[in-house]
Formats: structure tokens, C-alpha cells, sequence
């Protein structure tokens, strides 16, 4: 198959040099978008209003698409070419409120509801982790999806600071709660680090949330638990959402909340990698901080797992049904 849609080469215009876009692809509006023209569309979502602590993430859209331009068109192991194997653009940015939450979790839903509508399956780069939940809202409508979450928290909280609600912290709770997600098809990967309580854990306990702690992550490795992760998640459509701070802070410092002891660069990948066959219908990589890492390492990184994962979904039923 040949799409419409493919990224300049650096053998055309070098990597330094043109307007920044995901991946180097055309830019598409979404207003703009014919129904049926793009089927991947990558998408920044530039707010971090649900950060607890350190912020930085509404400017993590800007440096991963200036990251990836180093992005070319074949995986090196695979041999998948995404860009060929289907339409993919950069659609721009939804656009935030920063004054208002609330307000700006409305305007997510909406645009990730036309999103759905035109038929684009969204990849997204946050952007907090609180940035997911109205994805998940606009691409749930009609029934609860799937997740494999990769993190060092489980973003599973009640509230914060006397009954906020909604952190970054808490995206997931409130998922479960509003019938989204499906918490027997959900599957949190890496989990780790210090702990206010036990009140998170407690509710994945109750509700058959799959928790694999980084201990067990390690002592089982990386093919044993995305095995065992794509057989929670089953067939069924399935929503990936991968938070930087999943990786140890050696590699990817550039995060608003490090947790030591998780897993390198190479397992970061190989974790994306083993994505493929599972049917997915939306996907983000969330919290990249580019004040926490000036170099953009982490942020290159960020890009290159984008790149996983879309080379995941050129092989996802989502995909090959469309």
C-alpha cells in the first residue's frame, strides 16, 4: 500500500532545517481533514494543569515534534514502514484552556469526539497524564475500553488537596468510575517508588485492576509481561498509554515526577514493540518536562516510543479493518 501521506526525507531537506511536525508529515487540520483521508493522526495536547509538583509538560508537545524529526520511515528490526502502511498527518494541537480546567477538559472531548468521528485514530503527545482521561471519554462513548498503562504510578487516586478531583494523579479512578474503562482489561506496568498509602492499590485490588509492580517487571522481563499484558486486554479495542516516567530517570530525567529503579531505554522500547497484535484504537505518550532535560534526551526518547507504537498500531485489527 501506498498512502497519501509521507514525511520528507533528510536525504530531501535536512533534519534541521523546515517547519517541526511529528515525524516530519504533513500537517492536516483537523477541521481540514476529508473523512477518510487520515487514519492516524498525531496530536499535541500542550497543558499540564493537572500537575501536583514539578510542571513542564504543556511544553512537551514543541520538543518532541522537534525531536522527531529524526524519526525515518523503517523500523530498523521489524522492518515495518508506518507511513506507508497507512495515512498518517500531524493534525496540530487540541488547544487548552490554562486558566481552566474544567473548561479545557471539555475542549479535549469534544476535539478527540471529531476525532473519532472523522475516523483518525489519535496518537497523542501531552501534555500531563490527567490529558488522557477526556481521550478516553470522546473514544468510549459507547462502551468501556481496554488500557495498557505503562508508569511508575497508577494515577488510581481519589482526589488531592482537600477533594480535587482531577490531577494528574487521578485520571484513571475517575475512568473506572465513569464506565470507560473496563478494569478487568486493564493492565498498569512498572509501578514503583515511594507512597502516601495503600488507597490506590487498594482500589485496583477491588475493582481487578492488573498491577505489575517494577520488581515483578524485572524478575519476569519484558516478553513475560507483555505477554501477559496483551492477554488481559484480550481482542477487545484497547486504549495505550504510556507515561515517560515508566523509564528510569537515567534515561529520561525530563519528567515532572522521576521514580528510580525503572527500566532503560532498551526495555522502554522493546515494551512498545510488544504492543503489536493488540487491537488498538488510540494511544499517548504523556509528561515528557523539557525544563527538566534542556539536552532532549528525554524528549527523543518520548519520539522514538511514538514511533513504537505507531509502528504497534500499522498492525492493529484497528488498522487493518479501516
Amino acid at each position: 500500500m501506498t498512502s497519501e501521506f509521507q514525511p520528507v526525507s533528510g536525504f530531501v531537506l535536512p533534519r534541521f532545517a523546515g517547519v517541526a511536525t511529528f515525524m516530519r508529515l504533513p500537517h492536516v487540520p483537523l477541521e481540514d481533514a476529508r473523512i477518510g483521508q487520515v487514519q492516524v493522526g498525531l496530536i499535541g495536547a500542550p497543558w499540564d494543569g493537572g500537575t501536583t509538583n514539578r510542571p513542564g509538560p504543556r511544553h512537551g508537545p514543541r520538543q518532541l515534534r522537534d525531536a522527531s524529526t529524526m524519526i525515518r520511515a523503517q523500523h530498523g528490526i521489524t522492518g515495518i514502514r508506518p507511513f506507508e502502511a497507512m495515512n498518517c498527518a500531524d493534525l496540530g494541537d487540541v488547544a487548552p484552556n490554562p486558566a481552566d480546567l474544567q473548561d479545557t477538559l471539555a475542549r479535549m472531548t469534544a476535539y478527540y469526539a471529531r476525532v473519532r468521528a472523522a475516523g483518525i485514530l489519535p496518537l497523542t503527545a501531552g501534555g500531563d497524564h490527567l490529558c488522557t482521561l477526556p481521550i478516553l471519554r470522546a473514544l468510549a462513548h459507547d462502551r468501556p475500553l481496554g488500557m495498557i498503562h505503562f508508569d511508575s504510578h497508577t494515577d488510581l487516586f481519589h482526589s488531592y488537596f482537600n477533594g480535587q478531583m482531577y490531577t494528574h494523579g487521578t485520571p484513571f479512578r475517575r475512568a473506572v468510575e465513569e464506565g470507560i474503562l473496563d478494569p478487568k482489561r486493564v493492565c498498569m506496568i512498572g509501578i514503583r517508588g515511594t507512597a502516601y498509602d495503600s488507597e490506590d492499590r487498594d482500589f485496583a485490588r477491588a475493582e481487578g485492576i492488573r498491577v505489575i509492580p517494577i520488581e515483578e517487571f524485572h524478575k519476569r522481563g519484558t516478553e513475560d509481561v507483555m505477554s501477559e499484558a496483551r492477554e488481559i486486554v484480550g481482542s477487545g479495542e484497547t486504549y495505550v498509554s504510556y507515561d515517560i516516567d515508566f523509564v528510569d530517570p537515567a534515561f529520561a530525567p525530563g519528567t515532572g515526577t522521576p521514580e528510580v529503579g525503572g527500566p532503560n531505554s532498551w526495555q522502554a522500547l522493546e515494551c512498545a514493540r510488544l504492543l503489536a497484535g493488540v487491537n488498538i484504537i488510540g494511544a499517548d505518550l504523556v509528561e515528557v518536562s523539557p525544563p527538566f532535560d534542556p539536552s532532549g534526551g528525554t524528549a527523543y526518547l518520548g519520539a522514538s516510543l511514538m514511533f513504537e507504537m505507531l509502528c504497534a498500531i500499522a498492525v492493529s485489527p484497528a488498522v487493518s479493518k479501516s
